[in-house]
């Protein structure tokens, strides 16, 4: 009796034994197959999750800034604030006196500093959906045609790129009431000290407005047949 219960315990345990080891390779075999389609499908991925190369940008574009380069003297210089740095003192108009004790009169502007500004044309720069238009001048429009009949030529898109070309997505300082404005606003803006509305009419890019202190460069730069008043550059 006791030999007879002492090979069934044995055999019991030899079949939980085989059991155990069945069951462990079935895991490990699923194990593997998972790891293997993981691989399949990292490997694969790449190929199938590919961005879409971006669209070239537009011809009139390339081909002002290509002319305007060519043709252009250098900018003047100007020291570059840099994202994120605020201006220097020394750039900072003349804040109103305070100390009188008056209320009621209009908001103090103060030099902000506005990162990257779109240039929608030359006299007006954009923020999102908020712009800013350049004091002092008339905005040329991008789609303005100068030049006689058998020479016209598309000034309103080469005063653009000539001002995205002095910007070159650097930093701006204009002169806002709240850094929060809406809509449209206008005001002087500057790169570093460089006024940017001094400098559109004093290359011949804009027209002075009504009454600006800027007729005057303006006139001259007229005169001298620059920017918007001249010839075709492709011509020269």
């Amino acid at each position: 009796m006791r030999a007879a219960a002492f090979i069934t315990g044995i055999t019991g345990m030899v079949v939980v034994v085989g059991l155990l080891m069945a069951g462990e390779a079935r895991l490990g075999g699923g194990t593997a197959g998972e790891e293997t389609a993981s691989a399949e499908e990292t490997e694969t991925a790449p190929a199938n999750a590919a961005p879409d190369v971006g669209k070239p940008a537009t011809m009139s574009d390339d081909r002002a800034e290509m002319i305007a380069r060519s043709v252009e003297p250098a900018a003047p210089p100007a020291p570059d604030p840099g994202d994120g740095v605020t201006s220097k003192p020394a750039d900072l108009p003349q804040q109103a006196e305070t100390a009188t004790g008056k209320t009621g009169g209009p908001a103090t502007k103060r030099a902000t500093e506005l990162a990257r500004p779109a240039v929608d044309n030359a006299g007006i720069l954009s923020f999102g959906e908020r712009r800013l238009q350049l004091a002092g001048i008339v905005p040329t429009p991008v789609d303005r045609i100068c030049g006689p009949a058998d020479r016209q030529w598309p000034c309103g898109m080469m005063a653009k790129t000539a001002l995205r070309l002095l910007l070159r997505n650097r930093s701006v300082t204009c002169d806002l009431e709240s850094a929060e404005w809406k809509e449209t606003a206008t005001t002087a803006c500057r790169l570093g000290t460089q006024d940017l509305g001094s400098w559109l009419a004093e290359n011949g890019w804009a027209e002075a407005a009504a009454g600006s202190p800027l007729t005057e460069i303006a006139e001259t730069a007229r005169q001298a047949r620059k920017g918007i008043y001249g010839d075709d550059p492709r011509r020269k």
